[in-house]
């Protein structure tokens, strides 16, 4: 999983459905329902305690992470959107993106087995063609030098979602950055990334390093 990007984008969603509110930032209980949205998902590794093996249609990154679970749980979530005041059509919509996030997300991590994101049709589990975030690992090893080397990594390439996630709004008279900060800002993060996530040398010998630590 990447499980810091999955918060990240549960937060940036909760930004996007109070754009129209007074409120300059989403409340905080927004951001935790939309956080554990994107994170439901994984869900499925209960089954794993109760027997489920993990290649099993039911088993981790298998059914819950399948396009038809996404759009079944936005529809679900989009029907009670109006009882809280929001609206049924955009919430649902943007639920969907949500849940699916996440599967899409896995794909791209370098562990593991694959998405079944075409359950029930089609129990094949698929990886992107790239694949750029180093897998979490699971439970308490997350807390291991390798689970550090993971936050980092998946806390840089989520910057900017978590900035606008945080940030207050700006007012028609606010200070607007200038162009050499911005450009400079965004040549840092994109170096980061390729250093921490890409096939830069930093990552090849930082790796076995921490997979063994």
């Amino acid at each position: 999983m990447a499980r810091l990007g999955h918060i990240v984008v549960g937060m940036a969603a909760a930004r996007v459905q109070s754009r129209d509110a007074i409120r300059t930032r989403p409340a905080l209980a927004a951001m935790l329902f939309w956080a554990a949205l994107s994170f439901l998902p994984d869900a499925d590794v209960v089954g794993l305690g109760l027997g489920v093996r993990y290649e099993d249609p039911w088993g981790h990154r298998g059914a819950t992470h399948s396009l038809v679970f996404s759009v079944a749980l936005g529809a679900l979530v989009g029907a009670l959107a109006p009882w809280f005041g929001y609206r049924a059509l955009r919430t649902g919509v943007m639920a969907t993106v949500v849940v699916a996030s996440h599967a899409l997300l896995d794909t791209l991590t370098d562990g593991g087995l694959g998405c079944a994101l075409f359950w029930p049709f089609d129990l094949t589990r698929y990886f992107a063609p790239w694949r750029p975030l180093p897998v979490s690992p699971i439970a308490l090893g997350y807390l291991s030098p390798y689970g550090l080397y993971v936050a980092i990594a998946e806390m840089t390439l989520f910057a900017p979602l978590l900035l606008y996630a945080l940030a207050k709004r700006r007012g028609a008279h606010a200070r607007r950055l200038r162009p050499v900060a911005v450009g400079l800002g965004v040549t840092v993060w994109v170096i980061a990334i390729w250093l921490l996530m890409g096939w830069g040398a930093l990552r090849e010998q930082m790796l076995p390093a921490v997979r063994a630590g």
